[in-house]
């Protein structure tokens, strides 16, 4: 394992090579896919909770459906499917985009990442203290003011926890853009292993960086929750 470490250590980490790969790569389609799936996700949540029934029920479709169905699948719709619909190969827009195997594969990502975020955020919206928005209300907050000031902030730190897990297995799922042809970690270990027959020791690798990366991200958002919920008592968060 080491000896294939030391030969392809630049293909896994993607530095030195011309294009974005390896755990660059990865790195690179967690971030755009999680920071986009989570700004979308914000204004479905207060849909997700909103007094009218109907808006209520169309965002819980969308989620539904999306979390009802494999990601490997919806990935397979994007980057298959829909380039072979007649209207968007007449596009040039459109057949420029889903062209790309990079592009469909942070659009699934988003896709995907925004129905579960949404679903998280709008918990932690119902699950604030009914007296944050009534003090904000009895201090002359307009509606707007009440959720950027009070609602939105409050409820997307008490969220943090689950936003760590999410973002765990957000970093699992991208190991499927190589459907793509997206070079992320797992293609180069699939390149590697073609290359050495090693399969072990190529995926070993792989699953380490994975690891690596995982154990950064958790130690971080743990950082970040102290920080932020210092003010939560232990136990209230459910």
């Amino acid at each position: 394992m080491i000896d294939i470490f030391e030969e392809y250590w630049m293909q896994y980490l993607g530095i030195g090579q011309g294009n974005i790969s390896g755990a660059v790569m990865t790195l690179w389609l967690l971030v755009l896919s999680f920071s986009i799936g989570l700004a979308a996700s914000i204004p479905l949540a207060i849909l997700r909770t909103c007094r009218h029934a109907w808006l209520r029920n169309l965002t819980w479709v969308y989620t539904y459906v999306v979390r009802g169905t494999p990601l490997y699948v919806q990935l397979l719709i994007i980057y298959t499917g829909i380039f072979g619909l007649e209207f968007v190969r007449g596009t040039p827009l459109l057949a420029n985009f889903f062209r790309s195997g990079f592009n469909c594969a942070v659009l699934a990502f988003c896709i995907n990442e925004c129905a579960y975020v949404t679903e998280i955020l709008a918990g932690a919206i119902r699950a604030l203290p009914y007296g944050e928005s009534e003090a904000a209300r009895a201090f002359g907050f307009s509606r707007w003011h009440t959720y950027t000031k009070i609602i939105l902030p409050a409820a997307m730190k008490r969220a943090l926890p689950y936003y760590s897990n999410e973002i765990i297995l957000l970093l699992h799922s991208t190991s499927i853009a190589f459907t793509a042809t997206v070079p992320e970690i797992l293609k180069v270990a699939r390149d590697v292993n073609s290359a050495t027959y090693a399969p072990f020791s190529a995926f070993g690798i792989a699953a380490l960086i994975y690891a690596l990366i995982a154990f950064t991200l958790v130690a971080g958002f743990r950082h970040l929750e102290r920080r932020c919920l210092a003010f939560i008592p232990p136990g209230s968060i459910s």
